[in-house]
């Protein structure tokens, strides 16, 4: 279904979504969370394909973060490099390339442009007049539980009830994450790009998550493409975790903080190391505990979508889907309508795939001679002087790549 709030295109096609001109930058902001993982590996993979049809992508991987974290001034992940200027200009080296061809960038961390002058640059720099902004919506009720555990993966030490306590209750609501409500107050992002593209340059897509390949579909006919021609690619990399995992890397984010470790040893063992081997070796399981959304969240998680769906309605975009699932419902689960962390078990294979990832980052570098061992014998030091010893060891072998 297609609700046009600038012209009754939908009627007039017969709702057949017109592909966008020759030369136009496709802009695709995101939001986290609302199948922008999805569109990146199907683009990524169909990219010899895209070229016959007009199309270029214009990225030399699945997905141009750093390039984007520093065009949007954002450091990079907990201990990870921070990202340079000249990632992006070579990104907008290669849009410009792209000629009178369509060329297509896509990157939830738009999302995060914390200003209108940041916004102006990326639209400028991209081709100005030529770019069309895309972004993509999904009910916040569905977003949550996937947030949450991609912050706890970047070190967030706070309980899933806790976290939306701050995030729905506690004003200013922006505390333990201040990047949640600027990434999914949908109406105040469409609002904030509006003002530097215009109404008319931006298109909403509200994602259907009961039609797996809408969204593939939306973007074929936008880009003028062939039907089926982007195709979903599984990246376990980018699965959520579950619950019990993601108990297990919450705690870890407690110990690891309390001994006061380094951020560079968390980004290289935990992250890199731990959380990535474990997502790519195991898969989630029908007995796995799926995080579940409080009652009385879900419930307010819904308001806060029929407002921005009012709002996303008055502001002269084109809207492609309902809006109305923004403030949808879903049933209560069968269930408790919460899961604790003491039901949610981690299985025994999981947590040695988690700690030979560890322990394979660690190894990736050849260990050399150590010091002569002090006086004072293991067993006579703290477990925190331990810890960090060998956080602060581990990190300078790792260094020595």
């Amino acid at each position: 279904m297609e609700t046009d709030c600038t012209r009754d295109e939908g009627a007039a096609n017969d709702g057949v979504i017109a592909p966008l001109p020759a030369g136009t930058r496709l802009l695709h902001i995101g939001p986290h969370k609302t199948g922008t993982t999805s569109i990146q590996g199907a683009l990524f993979a169909a990219r010899e394909k895209l070229g016959e049809h007009g199309v270029d992508w214009p990225h030399t991987s699945r997905h141009p973060m750093d390039a984007v974290l520093a065009a949007v001034s954002r450091g990079g992940m907990m201990g990870d490099r921070g990202p340079s200027e000249k990632q992006w200009l070579q990104l907008v080296d290669r849009v410009k390339a792209a000629g009178d061809r369509t060329a297509v960038v896509s990157s939830e961390f738009f999302a995060d442009a914390p200003d209108d002058e940041t916004i102006e640059r990326v639209v400028e720099q991209l081709g100005g007049e030529s770019v069309h902004v895309l972004i993509t919506l999904r009910p916040i009720a569905k977003i949550m539980p996937s947030q949450w555990q991609q912050y706890v993966q970047n070190g967030l030490r706070m309980g899933y009830e806790d976290w939306l306590t701050h995030m729905l209750r506690k004003a200013p609501y922006e505390q333990p994450n201040p990047s949640f409500w600027r990434r999914h107050r949908h109406d105040r992002l469409i609002e904030r790009w509006a003002r530097v593209a215009g109404p008319g340059r931006i298109t909403v897509v509200v994602v259907d998550d009961r039609d797996r390949g809408g969204l593939m579909r939306t973007f074929e006919s936008l880009l003028g493409l062939p039907e089926n021609l982007l195709q979903e690619v599984p990246d376990t990399a980018n699965r959520s975790l579950t619950l019990a995992e993601t108990e297990m890397l919450r705690n870890l984010n407690k110990e690891f903080r309390g001994n006061g470790l380094p951020d560079e040893l968390y980004s290289r063992l935990v992250r890199h190391g731990a959380v990535m081997h474990m997502k790519n070796t195991c898969s989630p399981t029908a007995q796995d505990v799926k995080i579940r959304t409080p009652q009385w969240a879900v419930e307010a998680a819904a308001g806060i979508g029929a407002e921005m769906a009012q709002r996303i309605g008055t502001m002269g975009v084109r809207v492609l889907g309902d809006l109305d699932l923004l403030s949808s419902v879903p049933k209560p689960a069968t269930k408790a309508t919460t899961e604790t962390a003491a039901e949610a078990r981690i299985a025994p294979e999981v947590a040695a795939q988690a700690l030979y990832g560890a322990l394979a980052a660690a190894a990736a570098t050849p260990i050399r001679n150590t010091a002569p061992a002090k006086a004072r014998t293991v067993h006579q030091t703290s477990s925190r002087e331990l810890m960090k010893v060998l956080g602060h060891r581990c990190l300078k072998r790792l260094g020595r790549r």
